[in-house]
Order: C-alpha cells, then sequence, then structure tokens
C-alpha cells in the first residue's frame, strides 16, 4: 500500500532539444523588485559555490526557507520550457486542474476544480488566446476567467519510456546521490494556477524553478493553530488551511491576523528549500510556468506516517458513515478510494512496526549514551517551561522540539554560510498588514543587512520563544474558534467533529501513547 497514495512516488524530466535555455536569473527577488545578491559577476554554469556534502548538511539541518542561488547552471533540465517539453511528450494528454481567477474567501481546493486531458500545445495554445482553442479540451474555459495547472506529474510516469531524461535533473549536487529526474514531479501552470495553504507531513522540499516565476507564502510550523488546519479534503500525508491566503476570511478566521508569512518570489535557476512542516501557498504569477520538486526523507518520517495512519482511520470511518446523499466531497481526487477499516489497521500495524523497528537499529552504545544525556537536559527544560506557560502533557513532544531548536539548532545555524548563494526567506514585517495576499515580501537588501546586525538564528530562536509562551492559549483559542459552529449554524457538522478530533496536536498525542503502548 503506497504511503502517500496519490502523491508519495516523487519523480522529475530530460529533455533532448536542448537549442533554447531557459534564461536564468541567479538571485531570488524581492517585494520591491530588487535582488537579493545583485551586482554579482555572472557564474560559471560548472562551478557550485556548495560541494554536494556541504549543501546536504545545509539541507537536513536549515529549519528556515532559503534560496540557493549558481548551483543549477549546467543542469539539462534548465531547457524544460513548455515547448521542449511538448516535443518529447509527442502529443501525450495529461491531465490539467482548472480554477477560477476569481478570488473567493474559501480556498480553491481540488474537490472543486474542474478537470481536462489536454497535451501541452493544446495548453500553450490556449495560454496564448489561439483561435484553435475554440475546439480543443480548453474550448469551455475562458483563459481570462480561469487558470490551469498540471500538477504533482510524476517524471517517472509521465516518461516512463524515456528514463534517460531522468538524468537531466541532478539532485546529486545536492548532496543525494543517485537522485534524479526519477524521483522528482513536475508542475506546469498558467498565471494564476495556485495550490491551496497546505503542509507536507513527510519529508522536506527542494524546488528547482524553470520556466517563469512563482511567488511562495511560506508559514513556520509554530504558526499551525493560526491557519485552522483540516483535514477535509483528506489527502495522505498533507494538511490544509481552511484560510484563503489570496483572500483570507479574518472574521471568520480572526487567529490568522498572527501568522507570519515567509515570501519570496522564486524565478528560473533557483531552488528553494522548503523545511519540514512549513506551510505554503504556492503561485503562478507569469503565463506559463515550470517547477520540478523533490521530496527529501527524514527521520522523522517514521512517527509522522503513524500519525498519517491514525488519521486516515479516523477520516475514512467517521466519513464512509455519511449519508452519500449529503453530497460532501470529502476525498481529494489524488486518493483513489476510501480504504476499508481493514486495511486501514493493517497499514497502522504496519506503521508502528516500522517506527518501533527504526528505533531500535538507530540506538547503539555511545549514541544511545549521548541521546539519553541530551534528551535528559531537553526534558528538564521543557518541565520548566511546561510550568511557566501551564501547559498539560500533550504539548511534551512540541516543546521538546522547540527548545531542542533554541540550544544545538540555533548553533547548527549560526555555521550555515548565508550570502548571495544562500539567500534565507526571512518573515514579513508585523507592520504590513494584510491586503488581498500577505501583504509585502522582504526585500533582499534588507536580508542580507539583517544577517549582518544580528544572527539569523538568534532572530529566530527569540520568535520562537514568543510562539511557546503563547503556545497552548493560542491552541485553545484555535479550537475555540475553529471548532465550534457559527452563530448562524443550529448544529455541528461531521466536518466540524473532525476538525477538533484529527487537529495535528490531538493525533500527536495519540501517537505517542499508541507508541508508548506498544514499547510496554
Amino acid at each position: 500500500m503506497s504511503l502517500r497514495l496519490g502523491r508519495v512516488l516523487k519523480t522529475a524530466v530530460m529533455v533532448p532539444f536542448r537549442q533554447l535555455l531557459v534564461a536564468h536569473s541567479t538571485c531570488p527577488v524581492f517585494a520591491d523588485g530588487l535582488s537579493a545578491c545583485s551586482g554579482a559577476a555572472p557564474p560559471d554554469e560548472d562551478a557550485k559555490p556548495f560541494t554536494p556534502e556541504k549543501t546536504k548538511e545545509i539541507v537536513m539541518s536549515l529549519q528556515q526557507p532559503a534560496v540557493f542561488c549558481n548551483m543549477v547552471g549546467n543542469w539539462p533540465a534548465l531547457h524544460w520550457n513548455v515547448e521542449n517539453l511538448s516535443v518529447v511528450l509527442e502529443g501525450k494528454a495529461i491531465q490539467f486542474r482548472l480554477g477560477l481567477k476569481t478570488v473567493d474567501l474559501v480556498p480553491q481546493f481540488e474537490t472543486s476544480c474542474s478537470y481536462v486531458e489536454a497535451t501541452l500545445e493544446e495548453f500553450l495554445a490556449w495560454s496564448c488566446g489561439q483561435p484553435s482553442c475554440l475546439s480543443g479540451p480548453f474550448s469551455c474555459y475562458d483563459y481570462s476567467k480561469y487558470w490551469a495547472y498540471a500538477d504533482y506529474k510524476y517524471i517517472a510516469r509521465i516518461f516512463e519510456d524515456k528514463p534517460e531524461i531522468f538524468q537531466d535533473v541532478r539532485w546529486s549536487d545536492f548532496g543525494f546521490p543517485g537522485r534524479s529526474g526519477k524521483e522528482s514531479t513536475l508542475w506546469i501552470g498558467s498565471e494564476g494556477a495556485n495550490t491551496p495553504c497546505h503542509l507536507d507531513s513527510y519529508g522536506c522540499n527542494l524546488v528547482l524553478q524553470v520556466q517563469g516565476r512563482k511567488r511562495w507564502h511560506l508559514f513556520p510550523p509554530g504558526d499551525t493553530s493560526f491557519l485552522y488546519p483540516t483535514r477535509i479534503p483528506y489527502e495522505e500525508s498533507s494538511i490544509f488551511s481552511k484560510v484563503n491566503i489570496a483572500n483570507p476570511d479574518l472574521k471568520r478566521f480572526p487567529e490568522f491576523r498572527n501568522s507570519t508569512a515567509h515570501v519570496v518570489t522564486l524565478s528560473p535557476g533557483q531552488v528553494l528549500l522548503v523545511p519540514r512542516h512549513w506551510w505554503h501557498y504556492v503561485e503562478s504569477i507569469d503565463p506559463v510556468t515550470v517547477s520540478i520538486n523533490s521530496w527529501i526523507e527524514l527521520d522523522a518520517d517514521h512517527e509522522a506516517r503513524v500519525e498519517e495512519a491514525i488519521t486516515r482511520m479516523l477520516v475514512c470511518a467517521i466519513k464512509s458513515a455519511e449519508n452519500p446523499s449529503d453530497g460532501d466531497v470529502w476525498l481529494n481526487p489524488t486518493e483513489v478510494e476510501a480504504t476499508s477499516h481493514e486495511i486501514n489497521l493493517q497499514y497502522l500495524n504496519k506503521a508502528v512496526s516500522a517506527y518501533l523497528k527504526c528505533q531500535e537499529t538507530s540506538v547503539s552504545g555511545q549514541a544511545r549514551s549521548s541521546s539519553t544525556s541530551a534528551k535528559q537536559r531537553t526534558n528538564t527544560s521543557c518541565k520548566r517551561k511546561r510550568r511557566e506557560v501551564g501547559c498539560g502533557p500533550e504539548s511534551c513532544t512540541l516543546l521538546t522540539q522547540q527548545c531542542d531548536f533554541s540550544t544545538s539548532k540555533a548553533e547548527e545555524l549560526q555555521k550555515i554560510p548565508f550570502g548571495p548563494h544562500l539567500i534565507p526567506v526571512l518573515p514579513q514585517s508585523h507592520k504590513t498588514s494584510v491586503v488581498g495576499a500577505v501583504a509585502v515580501e522582504s526585500d533582499g537588501g534588507d536580508l542580507l543587512h539583517e544577517n549582518e546586525g544580528e544572527h539569523f538564528g538568534e532572530l529566530q530562536c527569540k520568535r520562537k520563544s514568543l510562539l511557546i509562551s503563547n503556545d497552548c492559549e493560542a491552541a485553545a483559542h484555535q479550537m475555540d474558534s475553529d471548532c465550534s459552529p457559527c452563530t448562524s449554524q443550529t448544529a455541528l457538522s461531521t466536518n466540524d467533529l473532525l476538525d477538533c478530533l484529527v487537529n495535528p496536536r490531538v493525533i500527536s498525542l495519540v501517537a505517542q501513547l499508541l507508541l508508548e503502548r506498544m514499547r510496554v
């Protein structure tokens, strides 16, 4: 059984037609249009600012989104513009998701979108407004009113008959030898195409921008309660936000005001690192965009799979018991079907067994002693923190992570070589207000200047300390505002119950209790 069913395969592409090189910049662009490393000399395409070993160290330790510059200049994948891809696919049709460009207060989840099968030639003709579209698959969708998105296209599937293409994507430069397009995913969209705000339960994410630009709105894990998490529509490993980031309903979701967005516009040739459990809303801002990403597995995924198995079991059991005539489309299109209780229980047992096996194999002699000592120090610190804040035991895991970040992680961040080749995506100023989307982006000049004045790790630790102090209060407030019916409602719905029952905090606690039971 797939651990992600719809999206766990993760794959990418290579194009033999390399005459046309997509023009790409080397530095991320921020709100005022300034480049974070303007004035830098054009890089040698074959020269890399970081070794694969150093790059992997950064990817695996950095807890903050950042943009790598000048790392992929010699990748053949930079030639993967839509025109070249259409030639390679030779008229093969792929699925596009279509949504309205008009912005509502409710996110456009995939369950509310339309879908068509079309070739890239037809997509290009439609995006250019050519007359041939009047009779094609996009004929019912006015380009001025709709956007189209070929998202989550696993390169291993699309190009299964052209495996040589996989080598155009070289994640080995980032310290992951053997990882290529085969373990990557392709995204092709028109202007306005977007992915609803969500976090990925598994791994961290590396995203290469190939053609056009995309704007990323990122929120730290500590902002989870401010984003009103939901598992409807249900998709394994994706926790969606009920807030439409492009047009937030602050009356219904007032705590969203307390969130802190990190916004960056990614241009061709740049690679964005999205750390584990960072929320993100992504939108295409050019007529045509192409991206390639790869999810990097982490040790923490073992426990995340246990949590996802619990969530699947509860969501499927409760939603399957509803009256089908209610018309509630609760399963995301990427999920094939609502799996049975028996299959879900098997999945849960396999996830628990895999977690326990990983724990056994990872604990050894000196490592165990060192880990125990560190854990004792962390637990002592967290106990003090709980007494100060007044939190219950259910917050111990979160606090442990936060306390650990404020010590060892801060020390690691001091070693991160931020500069023109690695640009951290800093939080927006709290002075900016929410207007339509999430206010304004940081500019590169300020970003580098702040790093010179006060180390980024120290800034982030201070922010996390503030989040910790308000953690339990925010969680309780979020539960009250998110899980209670509005004054206009007369009764709770099934989804209201699920928003509380499978809230990430609740599921984390259940997983801990379950794993403790299995250890006895």
